[in-house]
């Protein structure tokens, strides 16, 4: 008979068990609690991975994701993902209205956008993990809705050429959508190959949506597949379980990229120092002055909205930033309102003449939109605070003349998010760096990089992995245009 341990005595025993455990340092089996003092809570960055994605949105997750589903040798490579807001409280990705469309005048947004609609319409199949519940992204199938004035009708016209066809028709229309005459592709019919978008009339318009004040429109244009809205949450999160099943590893933290300096060439005058043609990665820990140096092979900028701010303060030499990376962040606030006698159901996602947008949000009466200000009227982007009376002033009165019934709506609430504003051409860039080897860039893409993710990732992950495009013929968005200062204006930002 096993001897009686007195109940004092076996307490003792666990407060100490329980004593020893909290003393020992923090392992992935959750054997110990205690972290060293300085160091932040959570995992260290590796001091070494083959590729280093800087930023966490749904951009670095995708470019992520698509080096391991590409990657010949299975656990072959490994990719480390760092995101300074592991909570995303301040993430474009989950502060943008969620939509996608075909609608744009650039040949490339339009081929992302196809690519990312046949990607999310079949994401089970691409980021379903085995074992794990179905992936539903909710999406809304209610299209897009363009509204144009007499003077941008052309424009409107040769834009919905370019997305049915893949060709554009002179001549170049104050809108920004018309130009050139080179084929990119040749689909045997619209419903085969193309963007289903139909151009109505203003009576059609009218017929097809009553609740609309038809008075400055010359023509619409209206998708009819592929095109509304979704949960930005869920793609993003589908991105990030999928590549973290595939072998990504992730740590949050702020990287601050250093040049690194390359042996002198032989023949070089003795202690001269050569020029750095790459970049080296520190990994500096939220709450902390803890860093960690990550020697790596590549580095891909995914850093949205400070992208820019990313390589500005890398101090590297003039000639290296030449051409510097023109990407800001943008303030830009969503608004969101009722009005119980609203359009209903089969609402789209309309722009208006002025700029102004809004879709439906459920089916209870609840919208969301909002515009973009004028260049000179652009809000501080130091935070995230909302100017209600934009919304009261600028942005009620247009869609009230558009809508009228939403003259009695009820304002409900609004938050702010970043663009990551390309101020050249307000494209993305993606690519190599022209003088520094081992950086790749995927941002830019001024309010549609949530659509395009799925296709800028697959991009990038091509280039780094075999060198070259193949899936889509994305080159003309590479550093080259910023060099040669030949602008590819996307006429379709909203």
């Amino acid at each position: 008979q096993r001897p009686r341990i007195p109940a004092d005595l076996g307490q003792g025993l666990g407060r100490l068990v329980q004593t020893l455990k909290d003393q020992l340092p923090a392992t992935a089996d959750g054997w110990g609690r205690w972290t060293p003092p300085g160091l932040p809570p959570g995992p260290r960055p590796p001091e070494e991975a083959d590729v280093v994605v800087v930023g966490g949105g749904v951009v670095g997750w995708s470019v992520a994701f698509w080096l391991k589903a590409l990657e010949s040798q299975r656990h072959g490579m490994k990719v480390l993902v760092v995101e300074r807001d592991p909570t995303y409280s301040r993430a474009s990705t989950v502060l943008s209205v969620g939509g996608i469309r075909q609608q744009f005048s650039l040949p490339e947004n339009v081929q992302m956008s196809r690519f990312s609609a046949a990607f999310l319409r079949n994401i089970n199949e691409h980021l379903g993990v085995p074992n794990e519940p179905r992936i539903d992204i909710q999406f809304q199938p209610s299209g897009y809705l363009f509204l144009a004035p007499p003077e941008r009708a052309a424009g409107l016209e040769a834009a919905v050429g370019l997305q049915r066809w893949g060709f554009r028709t002179p001549p170049s229309p104050p809108w920004g959508f018309g130009v050139g005459g080179y084929l990119i592709l040749t689909p045997r019919s619209p419903r085969e190959e193309g963007a289903q978008v139909a151009l109505l009339s203003p009576s059609q318009l009218k017929a097809k949506f009553p609740w609309i004040h038809t008075e400055n429109v010359a023509v619409a244009s209206y998708g009819l597949q592929d095109e509304g809205w979704f949960d930005p949450w869920t793609l993003l999160q589908a991105f990030r379980h999928k590549a973290t099943s595939l072998g990504v590893q992730s740590c949050a933290g702020e990287v601050r990229v250093c040049p690194s300096v390359c042996p002198p060439a032989r023949g070089s005058p003795r202690g001269s120092v050569p020029p750095p043609h790459s970049l080296s990665p520190q990994v500096h820990m939220p709450d902390s002055r803890e860093y960690q140096p990550v020697a790596c092979a590549i580095v891909v900028n995914a850093a949205g909205a400070w992208a820019g701010e990313l390589l500005a303060a890398a101090g590297l030499p003039g000639e290296l930033c030449q051409p510097p990376l023109p990407i800001q962040p943008r303030k830009r606030y969503v608004f969101s309102w009722h009005c119980p006698d609203g359009p209903g159901f089969s609402c789209p996602l309309l722009v208006d003449t002025t700029g102004a947008y809004f879709r439906r949000d459920g089916i209870t009466g609840n919208y969301l939109g909002g515009m973009s200000p004028p260049e000179e009227e652009e809000p501080d982007p130091g935070d995230l605070s909302v100017d209600h009376d934009f919304f009261q002033e600028q942005v009620w009165p247009r869609l009230a003349r558009r809508v009228p019934v939403f003259e009695s709506l009820r304002p409900r609430g609004a938050w702010a998010g970043y663009y990551d504003h390309n101020a050249f051409d307000r494209n993305g860039v993606l690519g190599r760096h022209p003088r520094l080897d081992n950086l790749f860039v995927a941002a830019g893409f001024s309010g549609h990089g949530l659509q395009h993710a799925p296709a800028a990732g697959l991009a990038v992950a091509e280039l780094v992995l075999r060198g070259r495009y193949e899936s889509l013929d994305l080159r003309r968005l590479g550093w080259q245009r910023l060099e040669e200062g030949e602008r590819l204006d996307e006429g379709g930002v909203v």
